[in-house]
């Protein structure tokens, strides 16, 4: 199987500068596992949206698949709290 590649959107990158160091090593961390997998356990497809979401701790981490170019496009990290208000 392929790996995706990963492209985060700017805002998203500095989104993940405002998150303090021991949370942000391990968001990161979780993001480089989607290039292996997109669909692991524990994604959930967001309802009536094409994007997926991906817990890591309190932090949200919204992503788009691109399967026919194999892409993930990183959309939106955050807090739980706040991750899903527009």
């Amino acid at each position: 199987m392929e790996s995706y590649r990963i492209v985060i959107k700017k805002s998203a990158a500095k989104e993940i500068e405002r998150i303090e160091k021991k949370d942000r090593i391990r968001i990161v961390a979780k993001i480089r596992s989607l290039a292996s997998d997109p669909y692991q356990a524990g994604s959930k497809k967001l309802s009536g949206q094409e994007k997926y979401r991906i817990r890591q701790g309190n932090y949200r981490i919204l992503y788009q698949v691109i399967n026919d170019e194999l892409i993930i496009n990183v959309v939106k990290i955050g807090h739980r709290r706040d991750i899903y208000k527009k």
